[in-house]
């Protein structure tokens, strides 16, 4: 169990509780605080209060993290390809068509199935039972750079890391059409579907989302795109090509007409990941080449140019 103290001084006084708590060196965000505090995992004097409670001067704010709990999931021995790993993390190229965490009707075959087995239980609990380890998440039919934690902490500064934009992301993406800019950058918040609950939608009242795209290569139909999100909404970048009319090739909830390649699934893959090492400091850059798939869909259309 991680459990930690801290005193309020004179200039902190006076802030909401989750506030101050996401304010903190443990990298706690406030949307976690927010969840510990309901759980009553954060004390103020050995007390449980609201998320809005007004912190005092001398208060003692007792923060406790408990550790991962004995789950059902079972650790499934299926082939990882490891990028990165340390005592602290580990950088998984995640192959298309694997869901990241088990839930309705995925209770096998996900990452977190494969990573229990090769961590043998060394991972962080923070994303509960279902999600240990899980700090972020790529879509089922997203390919490529994903992190797992090993431990809270690490579990804790990668998140505090994602949450204030420092965790630089890039895809590379397939589109149809001739996008004509060779950059552009779409800012667009992104809310839950009205109309169908499973897909997400472009819409004022939505969460801020901000997408940056950068053409690589023109190929007449279609548009090879190096992609680079700042905040990461679920379908984030999928929904945005969409709405500007240039749809990722492949993608079945957000894409209609013709697939000519028969690929299944949006041809869309995590290329780069750069991130400050939890534990050293150290300045991280990942890469992940194309899969094999990807691949061989531009080579058919180098030969058609």
């Amino acid at each position: 169990m991680l459990e930690k103290i801290y005193t309020v001084n004179e200039k902190e006084k006076n802030q909401r509780l989750d506030t101050y708590v996401a304010s903190l060196d443990i990298h706690i965000t406030r949307s976690m605080a927010q969840k510990l505090i309901k759980n009553n995992k954060i004390l103020v004097n050995e007390e449980a209060q609201k998320e809005s409670y007004k912190i005092k001067e001398n208060d003692k704010i007792k923060i406790i993290i408990e550790p991962p709990k004995e789950t059902e999931i079972k650790a499934e021995d299926i082939p990882l390809n490891v990028v990165y790993e340390d005592d602290d993390i580990i950088v998984i190229n995640k192959q298309k068509g694997m869901v990241v965490h088990p839930g309705n009707g995925n209770q096998e075959g996900t990452l977190v199935n494969a990573v229990l087995n090769y961590a043998k239980g060394s991972l962080s609990g923070i994303g509960g039972e279902i999600r240990p380890g899980i700090v972020h998440r790529l879509d089922k039919d997203t390919s490529g750079l994903i992190i797992v934690a090993k431990n809270d902490e690490a579990h804790l500064n990668i998140s505090n890391q994602i949450q204030n934009h420092k965790v630089k992301k890039i895809y590379t993406a397939l589109v149809k059409g001739n996008i004509g800019e060779e950059e552009a950058t779409i800012n667009m918040p992104i809310g839950r579907s009205k109309l169908d609950r499973k897909k997400m939608e472009a819409r004022a009242d939505g969460k801020e989302a901000i997408t940056h795209i950068k053409v690589i290569k023109r190929y007449g139909k279609y548009t090879l795109l190096k992609v680079k999100i700042d905040t990461g909404r679920t379908h984030q970048i999928r929904v945005h090509l969409a709405k500007i009319g240039h749809p990722v090739v492949g993608d079945e909830v957000y894409s209609s007409g013709k697939n000519e390649f028969g690929v299944k699934g949006q041809m869309l893959h995590s290329t780069i990941l750069e991130f400050t090492h939890p534990k050293t400091g150290k300045e991280m850059h990942l890469e992940a080449e194309l899969p094999d798939y990807f691949k061989n869909v531009l080579k058919k259309l180098e030969e058609n140019i």
